[in-house]
């Protein structure tokens, strides 16, 4: 959601996000389709955890295929977005929380490289490690979901050309 909002974009076709219907698990497809579209750019797909474990079977296309890109999955172990969305509408939430595997084993059982960032000094490092890597490499890296009810009040009226 914020990526929808926030990201800047200067050209066309530089951020894809499938949010007409909050679809889920498009990221890592849609991340391989723009890679074929464009094999001379770098691609990132960015998703959370419950979207990318929806669709994840993809890294093993992505290795086969021989179609390199990065996969940032931010990781709560929880639907984030149904969640926030839930709090907004009922002030509560529920069965919403889920476990994930190891991810960076979960990668590399795909032949991918796997990454495990602990804290936010440790992102930019592994986008770098993995912006050399050849091949499809996964990133895993925890976030904090509970920041996005004081990011709606804060920004709640933004408005523009995002």
């Amino acid at each position: 959601m914020w990526m929808s909002r926030l990201y800047p974009t200067y050209e066309p076709d530089t951020c894809l996000v499938s949010n007409g219907l909050s679809t889920m698990g498009f990221a890592l497809p849609g991340a391989v389709a723009a890679k074929l579209a464009r094999p001379d750019r770098r691609v990132l797909a960015m998703m959370g955890d419950g979207s990318f474990l929806m669709n994840s079977q993809e890294l093993e296309t992505a290795v086969r295929e021989h179609i390199p890109l990065i996969v940032l999955v931010l990781v709560d172990e929880e639907y984030g977005l149904i969640t926030w969305k839930m709090e907004l509408e009922l002030g509560r939430h529920s069965h919403t929380r889920f476990t994930n595997p190891d991810l960076v084993a979960y990668a590399e059982s795909f032949g991918a490289h796997g990454y495990q960032v602990e804290s936010a000094d440790q992102l930019l490092p592994a986008l770098r490690r993995a912006l050399d890597d050849e091949g499809v490499s996964v990133i895993a890296c925890p976030v904090d979901y509970t920041e996005n009810l004081r990011l709606t009040d804060r920004l709640g009226s933004l408005s523009g050309p995002f």
